[in-house]
């Protein structure tokens, strides 16, 4: 099972920087790389809240779900 967090891809897509999109979440520079790098182990609610109403987006434009095979076949 692989989670894929495409807060980079939105990030981009707004022109906002790590540092403006994560003191306006209200979480630390180095938790939004956390999450950017799929390191993130759990998500609270709060947090996700605030990560869509920053982006002014849905949990399913940060979140997504794609089969091992496909990550593994991403990666070679």
């Amino acid at each position: 099972m692989a989670i894929i967090v495409d807060i980079d891809v939105l990030l981009a897509a707004r022109r906002m920087s790590v540092a403006e999109f994560a003191d306006a979440v209200g979480i630390t520079p180095a938790n939004v790389a956390v999450l950017k790098n799929g390191r993130a182990k759990a998500v609270r609610f709060t947090t996700l809240d605030a990560v869509c109403r920053v982006l002014e987006c849905q949990p399913g434009d940060v979140l997504r779900w794609v089969p091992d095979a496909s990550v593994d076949a991403a990666v070679d």
